[in-house]
């Protein structure tokens, strides 16, 4: 376990990302060709943002998996939409 949270401390340290991801002002676009360490952490929190307040804190790898397809395939076909948008369309409540 610790050697697991050692590993996130060192990711979300690491330069290679950003200081801030503004989720508010990203298109699908942006968020296709954000890279592969942006685009893990955004799904991430998606998924956490899209939970329900009483749902249990476990990640779902294979629903979080099927909503990354759903929205890259949603965003590649609408480039312009904001990404906010597109994941209220696909995964608001």
């Amino acid at each position: 376990m610790k050697r697991l949270v050692l590993l996130c401390v060192l990711a979300l340290a690491s330069p290679a990302h950003a200081d801030q991801i503004d989720l508010s002002t990203s298109s699908c676009k942006k968020f296709l060709e954000s890279g592969d360490d942006e685009i893990r952490t955004t799904l991430a929190w998606l998924d956490g943002y899209y939970k329900g307040e009483d749902d249990p804190a476990v990640i779902d790898t294979d629903k979080l998996v099927a909503n990354a397809k759903k929205l890259g395939e949603y965003c590649a076909k609408n480039p312009s939409i904001g990404l906010i948008t597109a994941t209220e369309k696909l995964f608001g409540q």
